[in-house]
């Protein structure tokens, strides 16, 4: 068995860095340079849900551990919220074949959340979910927690922005935590498309989790049927009209991500800095 998961672990890494080294490893190694996510000496706190995308970033730390040049430290970090126990075997048996030393720490998470009856159970638990991993990155001694988000979550989170908060806001590269001084997060997949993910898991032979809460358990994407939330996920809608508008654009998807780092201050009616808010009249 030992010897099986090393020749598996072996595949894995290889994929990474020659079959997929354009679309994944090149597109990990860019996103740590453009936005600084590492420095010498830092120690990353790595969250792994137990899903692709985070599997595949611990899996790209490794490999960077190994063949960059700058020395830092990895923990692998694991958050039950609440799992039931098939899921989270799911999670420890991958990590064992992809050969990722994981540090399991509970919380009752799912509990909490699941007596909701009015609000977002989704943004609340994400919430809760960073604030629980910035406090095991700190006992942990970590300057830094990563976290697996990819382009195409960028993407979904600048729509949702627009159409739900009315605000002109993204998923950022990299944060500065408020309540864990010293504490930041990283997203170093941020330039790396889910489908190249899922064509690394499926040539792979790999399956992983999906979400695994409560909700998600007997309803794909939304919430459990019989919960007073239920209703279609806003981000799967985001994803649908994203794929639907680039049939007739193969380029919206690369106009509206490159948006983010081109907005003209001239042209909008106002904007936000430091809480405080700004009018074009002001100029």
């Amino acid at each position: 068995m030992l010897e099986q998961n090393q020749s598996k672990q072996l595949i894995v890494e290889r994929s990474i860095i020659k079959t997929y080294r354009k679309t994944i490893w090149s597109q990990f190694v860019r996103a740590i340079n453009d936005f600084n996510l590492l420095k010498p000496d830092d120690k990353v706190a790595v969250c792994i849900s137990g899903g692709k995308d985070s599997m595949l970033m611990a899996k790209c730390f490794q490999e960077l551990k190994k063949h960059g040049k700058i020395p830092f430290d990895l923990v692998f970090v694991v958050m039950d919220p609440g799992y039931n126990p098939l899921n989270l075997d799911v999670i420890k048996q991958n990590a064992l074949e992809l050969g990722i030393p994981i540090t399991i720490f509970e919380t009752n998470i799912f509990d909490y959340v699941y007596q909701l009856e009015q609000g977002s159970p989704c943004y609340l638990c994400a919430k809760m979910r960073r604030g629980h991993l910035y406090a095991q990155a700190k006992s942990l001694g970590c300057n830094k927690i990563a976290l697996g988000h990819h382009y195409d979550d960028v993407l979904e989170t600048i729509l949702l922005n627009l159409f739900y908060a009315g605000e002109v806001k993204t998923m950022m590269p990299k944060l500065s935590s408020k309540n864990y001084a010293g504490v930041e997060l990283i997203r170093p997949m941020y330039y790396i498309r889910e489908q190249h993910i899922k064509n690394w898991r499926d040539a792979n032979c790999l399956s992983f989790i999906n979400c695994a809460c409560r909700f998600t358990e007997t309803v794909g994407c939304g919430l459990n049927a019989n919960h007073p939330n239920q209703k279609k996920s806003k981000r799967a809608e985001m994803k649908a009209l994203l794929a639907e508008l680039s049939k007739d654009n193969p380029y919206l998807e690369q106009s509206l991500f490159k948006s983010m780092s081109n907005i003209n201050l001239e042209s909008v009616l106002g904007y936000k800095k430091a809480g405080q808010a700004y009018s074009f009249l002001d100029e």
